[in-house]
């Protein structure tokens, strides 16, 4: 009889243990993930079975680098930008808040890729993180994606067809949905963080009644007037602008402009010099073309003479690439 009631207990015992196996494993579809082991998901991934998280994780980027790590140089960190995680093998673009960076150890220490990756393993579970995939891409998934990631080669770069990428994703009630992925090695590592958002667009139509002001008040009316690449054609939300310009200059007849055209540095300055000539002259015969007398008007290109913000950087470039129209009487 004892041995009877042992053996039950002993068949209940481990039907016990295997239940609670059961609730604790990573994903089905139809389950939550559990965020308590650092195996990657397996059978598809879906972020809507990842538990939320209400843990504390501080402020964006979310993560102090391990006691004796620093970043190697100055991070990127945009406010909207894309990153590519590793779905599946599969690099897959994301959109938000991001920060790159490079992490080396301080001066006089010696990095150790197993204290970074344990450091941050073992911070991730402990905030609820789940980790999404742990491994490399293949050569042809890199050829495929690479040239489609506009920070491809810049600071924290991840995403080589050689590397172990350990990829997590943190869902949270107030800072929404944090992609986290590194890599390392026995010399360093590299970071990225993501907090996904979704884009909001802060280019607002120029209007007429805004042109007219500022030619009048300020002399000159400074626009961005989208052309194709590298040619004078003007685009279709191009000519919506100019469109506009001359619902201004109608509604003031006696205004006369000059229309001149302005690039960046990039290539050839006697070419760009043509180049803004000829998009000055577009835009002119545009307004021609709208009922504006051509006697009002003239036109011509200073190429990048006339810069209105250093060309360091791709968003400086894109400022001095422009279309401004003088008062000229």
């Amino acid at each position: 009889m004892k041995k009877t009631g042992l053996l039950l207990f002993t068949a209940l015992l481990v039907i016990s243990c295997n239940q609670k196996n059961k609730e604790n494993e990573i994903i089905t579809n139809d389950t939550l993930i559990s965020n308590e082991t650092s195996k990657p998901i397996e059978n598809g991934f879906n972020i809507e079975n990842i538990s939320v998280s209400t843990a504390d994780i501080g402020v964006f980027p979310f993560i102090n680098l391990p006691k004796g790590l620093k970043e190697m140089n100055k991070p990127l960190v945009r406010e909207f930008d894309v990153c590519f995680f590793p779905i599946e093998g599969i690099m897959t673009p994301f959109e938000g808040k991001l920060y790159k960076t490079f992490v080396s150890p301080n001066q006089g220490e010696n990095f150790s890729q197993h204290f970074f990756e344990k450091s941050m393993s073992d911070y991730l579970l402990s905030i609820g993180a789940v980790k999404v995939f742990d491994g490399e891409i293949t050569k042809e998934e890199y050829d495929r994606y690479n040239k489609k990631d506009p920070n491809k080669g810049d600071e924290g770069d991840i995403g080589y067809a050689d590397q172990n990428i350990k990829f997590w994703v943190l869902r949270t009630k107030n800072d929404g949905n944090i992609y986290v992925q590194y890599i390392s090695n026995n010399a360093g590592a590299s970071l990225n963080v993501l907090q996904e958002a979704a884009f909001e667009q802060s280019i607002t139509k120029v209007t007429a009644e805004e042109i007219s002001s500022d030619l009048i008040e300020k002399g000159k009316a400074v626009l961005y007037i989208n052309f194709d690449v590298d040619k004078s054609t003007i685009s279709n939300d191009g000519i919506e602008t100019v469109n506009e310009i001359a619902v201004a200059l109608k509604k003031n007849p006696t205004l006369k402009i000059s229309i001149e055209g302005h690039t960046d540095n990039s290539g050839n300055s006697t070419h760009n010099k043509t180049l803004s000539a000829n998009r000055a002259e577009a835009v002119k015969e545009k307004l021609t073309s709208n009922g504006i007398d051509k006697n009002r008007l003239s036109a011509v290109g200073f190429g990048s003479e006339k810069p209105i913000a250093t060309n360091d950087s791709e968003e400086n470039k894109a400022k001095n690439r422009r279309v401004e129209l003088i008062r000229v009487n």
